[in-house]
């Protein structure tokens, strides 16, 4: 009977083998990784349409995913065959495959089924409109999608990558997009990271960021948005980067802004808000780079009235061109994690509390420009050599400066501090280093030729010569 048994084995195991061979993907293996045949064809025909038809994928690359590498490609084993997973296609690196003028995009770029992250990087230089169709086959798999430094790209953004809701990261960087955001990106809830920077969109933004729990980086700089920010934008409890700056929004600052908690960027540079500012951001805590300038703040700001205390992270603080009115807080003296300070082209008044400055550890940079700032800087020698050129204080027309060496005076901007003394009924005013200079040639020497400025209150002003010996030897034998 055992001969009976082994005649049967033999038929159940060809039998398996056949079934076996019926339902399974034809496969290559070239001496390397199995790599599904459609799969592969796939990516050789979506490579070539971006680089150009002389492009010989199977040639040049019979591995892909194994000893023949294509740089940009990335695969992963799903089973026991590899599959492209990230395609970056453009001259990231020096070895990366570079776009052509003429490419196209292929309908099989969308039928690498299991692909994560798609790039698009400097490859669309001629005018070109992404199509809506096929981009919903991506849909079930892809987490990452990214256009950068592409200034063909225009029109819309298309409304079906709204559909694409298991992204997690969508970069849409320096391109030539207009129009309004399309509503369905509000789909996508699943974003830790939305850039639209460095286009043309406009419109309002959408509010509908109460989804967005996991977003982290909200980049929408650079664009020609308007109108006011969204209430919903407080829901983005994980938000960590706010860049809305270089825009035409305008209006206040929503209260639900000051529910940020973890929030470390906020960048609204050159915008139109205006009122209400400070209320809302100083209750970030977090916060270690505040970026403001150039947004109407009004008249009515005043500065003093902020706990900066509060605000101990902070590392970049930017309030410059605000039309900020009332002094400088000493208060400021508190954040010993500064290391940029700009106040500058504000309204500012007051003294400047140089003192207190002076003794912030990180700060490097420092610029008070552009008020109307009164009285003397009293910063020390050391603390103009540890800022040099970033320092200003110029266009300050009552502020002026003790001359610590000619050098400093140059890069400050400031005109030298005038000291007063009576002398013969007359009002002088000199330098501190001239009256300094005076003091030492009137101590070291009793002869010889000395120059000092007279200024008299009614603003005349001349060079008098006091020759001192032999000015006196002359009037003795004249009257005597």
């Amino acid at each position: 009977m055992s001969w009976i048994h082994s005649v049967l084995f033999l038929l159940l195991t060809f039998r398996w083998c056949v079934v076996t061979g019926e339902s399974s993907p034809e496969v290559t293996d070239d001496d390397g990784a199995p790599m599904e045949k459609t799969e592969r064809e796939a990516l050789y025909s979506a490579i070539q349409g971006f680089v150009g038809d002389s492009w010989n994928g199977s040639d040049l690359y019979p591995d892909p995913c194994g000893w023949t590498p294509i740089q940009g490609v990335s695969c992963d084993l799903y089973g026991d065959l590899w599959y492209v997973t990230d395609l970056t296609l453009g001259l990231v690196h020096e070895n990366s495959l570079p776009c052509v003028t003429s490419l196209e995009i292929k309908p099989q770029l969308f039928k690498l089924k299991h692909l994560k992250s798609l790039t698009f990087f400097n490859c669309f230089m001629s005018p070109i409109t992404i199509a809506k169709e096929d981009w919903i086959n991506l849909g079930s798999s892809l987490e990452s999608l990214e256009f950068r430094s592409n200034p063909g790209l225009n029109g819309e953004l298309p409304e079906i990558i709204g559909t694409l809701t298991k992204l997690k990261s969508l970069v849409v960087l320096e391109n030539g997009f207009n129009g309004k955001v399309p509503a369905s990106l509000c789909n996508l809830t699943r974003l830790q990271r939305l850039v639209l920077a460095g286009n043309l969109f406009n419109g309002t933004i959408p509010d509908c960021f109460n989804g967005f729990k996991d977003l982290l980086i909200l980049d929408m700089s650079r664009n020609l948005f308007s109108g006011t920010l969204p209430l919903s934008i407080g829901e983005m409890v994980s938000l960590l980067k706010l860049d809305l700056s270089n825009n035409q929004l305008e209006g206040k600052l929503p209260q639900e802004i000051g529910f940020l908690k973890n929030l470390t960027l906020l960048d609204l540079r050159n915008n139109r808000i205006s009122g209400g500012l400070f209320e809302n951001v100083v209750k970030i805590r977090s916060l270690t780079d505040l970026v403001l300038s150039g947004n109407p703040m009004g008249s009515d700001d005043d500065m003093m009235g902020i706990k900066w205390e509060d605000m101990g992270s902070l590392v970049i603080l930017d309030l410059s061109k605000m039309g900020l009115r009332g002094e400088i807080p000493s208060g400021l003296a508190s954040l010993k994690r500064l290391r940029f300070l700009g106040l500058n082209d504000n309204n500012l008044t007051g003294t400047v509390p140089s003192k207190e400055l002076e003794t912030l550890p990180c700060l490097g940079a420092l610029y008070i420009n552009g008020n109307n700032l009164t009285g003397e800087l009293g910063f020390s020698r050391n603390f103009y050599e540890r800022m040099g050129t970033r320092f200003k204080a110029s266009k300050n027309p009552n502020l002026c400066q003790h001359v610590v060496s000619e050098s400093h005076q140059q890069c400050v901007g400031l005109k030298p501090c005038m000291m007063e003394k009576t002398e013969g009924g007359l009002v002088i005013k000199q330098t501190w280093s001239n009256l300094k200079k005076e003091k030492e040639d009137e101590s070291s020497s009793s002869t010889g030729v000395m120059v000092t400025r007279h200024v008299l209150s009614n603003g005349f002003i001349w060079d008098l010569l006091l020759l001192e010996l032999s000015l006196v030897l002359v009037l003795y034998y004249y009257y005597y």
